[in-house]
C-alpha cells in the first residue's frame, strides 16, 4: 500500500442505506464499467462536463400545420371474416317487461280477476303471462308497496282484503288534502285553464260508457292529477295519486261496479269543471267531498 493514501472505504451496493458517520461513496455518473473512467483511470481522478442535451429536429412548417390541425376520428375498418366480433350491447328489457306486468296486474285487480284474500305465486302468474318469474316478483313487490297485496313467505302474494271502513278512511284523507287545494285554485286559476282539462273529463265519460273499469280507473286518476298539477306541487300530486290508486282496489266481496255507477261518477268531473270555471266555491267543495265518498272506484 502506498504511503499517504487513506484506508479505502467499503462501498455499499447501489441503493443500500448509508450508515450514519460512514463516508458517502462516490456513485457512478456514467454507464461505463468500473465507474467514470473507462480509459483505465481510477474513480475520482478525472473531471468531465455535463453531456450536452440531445438535439431534436426542428419541426418543419408542414409538420407544424399538421400538429395544429384538429384531429378527427379515424374510420373503423370493416370486420373481416375470422376477426373477433365486437361485444354486443346488452339490450335491457327488464324494466319494460316489469312495467307491462305491473299494468296487467293492476288491471286484473281493478277488474276483480285477482280475488281479495287469495294467494298467488309468482311462478304461476309468470306462466300465465308467458314471462319469467323475476319481473312478476318485481311487479308484485311494487303492488305490495302500494298496499294492494301483501307478501306471504314461501307462498307468494295475497291480495289485500279491504273493508268499507278502510275505503271511508281513504276518502276522508283525500278530502282533507284536495278540498283546500281545489278551493284555492278556484279563486286563482282562470276559466280558460279549467276549460283545457275538459278533454280529460270527457275521456272518463267515454271509458265509463263502455264499462271498461280498468280504463276508467286510469282516466279518472289522469283527470285528478291534472287538476292538482295546477297547484305546482309535485309532491302533492304524487301523494294524492297514491291515495287515489289505493281507493280503486276492490273491496272484500264487493260487487263489481255497474256501468251506470261509472257513468254517474264520470259526470261529476264535468260538473266540477263547470263549478271551477264559475268560481262557485260552495259547489266545488260539495262536489269534491261527495265525489270521494261516493266514487264508484
Amino acid at each position: 500500500m502506498q504511503q499517504g493514501r487513506g484506508r479505502e472505504a467499503t462501498v455499499p451496493p447501489y441503493g443500500s442505506p448509508r450508515v450514519p458517520g460512514q463516508a458517502r461513496a462516490a456513485e457512478p455518473c456514467c454507464g461505463a464499467p468500473g465507474g467514470c473512467a473507462p480509459d483505465g483511470g481510477t474513480r475520482g481522478e478525472h473531471t468531465h462536463s455535463e453531456p450536452p442535451a440531445p438535439r431534436t429536429a426542428e419541426p418543419t412548417a408542414a409538420r407544424t400545420a399538421e400538429l395544429a390541425a384538429p384531429r378527427t376520428a379515424e374510420p373503423t375498418a370493416p370486420r373481416t371474416a375470422g376477426s373477433p366480433a365486437p361485444a354486443p350491447r346488452a339490450a335491457v328489457h327488464r324494466h319494460s317487461v316489469r312495467g307491462q306486468i305491473l299494468a296487467a296486474l293492476r288491471t286484473a285487480l281493478v277488474d276483480g280477476e285477482l280475488v281479495p284474500g287469495e294467494v298467488y305465486s309468482a311462478p304461476a302468474l309468470a306462466e300465465r303471462f308467458g314471462v319469467s318469474a323475476t319481473p312478476v316478483r318485481e311487479a308484485m313487490q311494487q303492488l305490495s308497496i302500494e298496499g294492494a297485496v301483501e307478501v306471504v313467505p314461501n307462498r307468494g302474494f295475497r291480495v289485500t282484503e279491504r273493508s268499507p271502513r278502510e275505503l271511508a278512511e281513504l276518502a276522508e284523507v283525500r278530502a282533507m288534502i284536495e278540498v283546500p287545494v281545489m278551493l284555492r285554485l278556484a279563486r286563482t286559476v282562470p276559466a280558460a285553464r279549467w276549460a283545457e282539462l275538459r278533454p280529460l273529463a270527457e275521456a272518463t265519460t267515454e271509458a265509463a260508457a263502455t264499462g271498461d273499469r280498468a280504463g276508467y280507473a286510469e282516466c279518472d286518476r289522469a283527470f285528478h292529477r291534472a287538476l292538482l298539477a295546477l297547484a305546482g306541487n309535485q309532491q302533492l300530486v304524487q301523494v294524492a295519486d297514491d291515495l287515489h290508486r289505493r281507493a280503486q282496489w276492490p273491496l272484500t266481496a264487493a260487487p263489481v261496479a255497474r256501468r251506470g255507477d261509472l257513468v254517474a261518477d264520470a259526470a261529476e268531473h264535468l260538473a266540477l269543471l263547470d263549478a271551477l270555471c264559475a268560481q262557485n266555491l260552495p259547489v266545488v267543495q260539495s262536489l269534491v267531498r261527495e265525489h270521494f265518498t261516493g266514487s264508484a272506484l
